[in-house]
């Protein structure tokens, strides 16, 4: 087959996907957003996209986003035709919608299927939008904004064979007469690889080091932020230090934001919330708490190897890899009672579930499992069997996303 894959940031959810469906024997290209030339990528060739124009100074605030995509899907529609013109029809076009990427694909090449990443449907009630009332301010227009928001998605949906959602919960955002397109499959953790390993230690650079014989407490987010529940964490700090004398704290993320409102100008929210808890924790507490700010994906990994507890934290939102690998690291997690979290974490089975906003209960949550030498090991040893049973790449999500492909292109 012939397969081009639609990506402003490729090859994101389709990095195992994508060089699968090369290694099998099938034509792959994708088609990246960036000012440079395109490349190759573990047997996928990768074209490259750049919109000649800009989003309008001045406009409508609900039309900024929906601007911003269709200038991209025209940008992808003339390179289309162009690549069109060059004798290139593809059996599949496969895409994350999200940035309007897809939106006119079917008008180049109107036999082709159309498969797309469907990763959430905004509602204003039950998922993000307001759930937090720190940063849930009165308005009246959430609900008209997020249609225009959603419209794209609407458009896109009519011209659309096939979809699919990595978790079920991300499925059922969307309203009901969209879900029948869509077929559930995680997009994988390679469980294989990332495993426990007793005699693991994170050495840094600057000679920091620790291993399993720390009381090593974690927290991962992309950027360090309110929808991944920095601040409450952050929060739940000060009396952390104090139950746990011995506690080392590793918070890897950024300063920027992946979702969700920026900081107030001049600001980040990392140092938003340390400034606010910083008066709270002696200075000598404080040299225990570490900023690690973005690891290479190794260090991440043993980074996870080395935690005896890890704290996920999510407003009803998509659900983070991290999650999943932690799982497969066979750590002890401690998890917020939200969304589609409740797929992965089974309350007392693979992690314990904690009310989001409870910062007295994280903070008494992880002195209690701290404490509890055994219940850490039966409770990592049922989140990795649950990775290795839902999400394992090799064994369940690739061949299922692979069936998926196959089935969208009508070709066996």
């Amino acid at each position: 087959m012939k397969i081009l894959f639609l990506h402003q940031n490729f090859p994101g959810q389709f990095k195992h996907l994508a060089p699968a469906l090369a290694a099998a024997g099938h034509e792959v290209h994708a088609l990246l957003l960036a000012n440079k030339p395109g490349m190759w990528w573990q047997g996928v060739r990768v074209h490259t996209y750049f919109p000649k124009r800009s989003s309008t100074p001045g406009i409508h605030p609900w039309i900024i986003d929906m601007e911003a995509k269709v200038i991209r899907g025209e940008s992808v529609l003339h390179w289309a035709l162009s690549f069109k013109q060059q004798g290139f029809y593809p059996d599949a076009v496969i895409g994350h919608p999200s940035w309007g990427e897809s939106l006119f694909i079917k008008q180049v090449w109107p036999d082709t299927r159309l498969g797309l990443f469907y990763e959430m449907f905004y509602q204003s009630q039950g998922q993000d939008v307001n759930f937090d009332p720190e940063f849930s301010l009165p308005e009246i227009s959430a609900e008209s904004r997020l249609m225009v928001k959603n419209a794209i998605a609407v458009l896109q949906h009519r011209s659309v064979d096939a979809a699919v959602s990595p978790t079920q919960w991300q499925a059922q955002t969307y309203d009901p007469h969209m879900r029948d397109k869509i077929t559930v499959v995680h997009d994988g953790i390679d469980t294989a690889a990332i495993r426990p390993d007793p005699a693991a230690r994170l050495s840094l650079e600057d000679g920091r080091s620790w291993s399993r014989d720390d009381e090593v407490l974690t927290f991962v987010s992309r950027n360090l932020e309110p929808y991944r529940g920095y601040h409450i964490f952050m929060r739940a700090l000060p009396e952390v230090l104090r139950l746990r004398p011995q506690v080392q704290v590793l918070i890897v993320g950024g300063d920027s934001v992946s979702y969700g409102a920026k900081a107030p100008e001049g600001k980040t929210w990392k140092q938003i919330y340390i400034d606010e808890v910083r008066a709270q924790i002696p200075d000598s507490d404080w040299q225990r708490v570490h900023f690690l700010g973005r690891l290479s994906y190794p260090q991440f990994l043993t980074m996870l190897q080395i935690s005896r507890v890890h704290v996920y934290l999510t407003y009803p939102f998509v659900l983070s890899w991290s999650l999943i690998e932690a799982m497969s690291s066979a750590c002890a997690i401690l998890a917020s009672d939200t969304g589609p979290v409740h797929e992965a974490i089974e309350d007392g089975v693979t992690g314990r579930l904690l009310p989001f906003f409870d910062v007295a209960g994280w903070a008494q949550g992880i002195d209690r499992l701290m404490n509890d030498s055994a219940e850490r090991q039966r409770l990592g040893e049922a989140a990795r069997a649950r990775a290795i049973e839902r999400y394992d790449l090799q064994t369940v999500c690739l061949p299922r996303q692979l069936v998926w492909v196959q089935a969208l292109a009508k070709s066996l």
